[in-house]
């Protein structure tokens, strides 16, 4: 990247059925422009994918349906923030909903519930805090610009809020999976 100052683009998006693609698309768009190479903009737009989903899922979360033209109908917005420094991207997704993320392991016939996991496995590092003088909180994920050399292992430790080692959920002697090939098959899933 030509510049050595941190980039920010911020985005607010209504929690409807078309904010993941449209925040995957900005995704996309930004950092493309900013010249991330294209393995690091696919990784990014699979953790907005999921960042976003659980802020539209979380959003309709014990809320009574309601019609979107109605006069009851109440549109709640989340926001995006992508940020490049020289040596990562992060993305945060701002969301009304107090509760912290949760790792949990997932059954394979299960429909959801994955997107943590998801973002655990394909971020470098990721967390979460309650936002500052608004409702809810604000989840983040990095991941690194550089990519890592095959020898250096990923601490497995708990490292911030709401990050927790993948490997606990895998039986020990397991061999893992290439988390991009698995990140761009679930996109690609999810954009049919």
């Amino acid at each position: 990247m030509p510049h050595e100052q941190t980039r920010r683009s911020r985005l607010a998006l209504a929690d409807t059925p078309h904010a993941v693609a449209l925040a995957r698309l900005h995704t996309v768009d930004v950092l493309s422009g900013w010249g991330v190479s294209s393995d690091v903009v696919e990784t990014a737009k699979l953790l907005v994918s999921e960042l976003a989903t659980n802020a539209v899922r979380h959003s309709e979360e014990g809320e009574a349906p309601t019609l979107p033209f109605s006069s009851q109908s109440t549109v709640q917005t989340f926001e995006l923030l992508l940020e490049v420094s020289p040596d990562a991207v992060r993305l945060s997704v701002w969301d009304r909903d107090v509760r912290p993320p949760v790792l949990k392991e997932v059954g394979v016939d299960a429909t959801g519930g994955r997107g943590i996991f998801i973002v655990a496995a394909m971020s470098s590092n990721w967390g979460y805090y309650l936002a500052r003088g608004l409702p809810g909180k604000v989840v983040w994920a990095e991941t690194a610009l550089a990519p890592a050399s095959p020898d250096k292992s990923r601490d497995s430790s708990v490292s911030s809020a709401g990050r927790r080692a993948t490997a606990d959920l895998r039986a020990s002697g397991d061999t893992r999976a290439d988390p991009n090939l698995i990140g761009r098959v679930l996109v690609g899933i999810k954009e049919l």
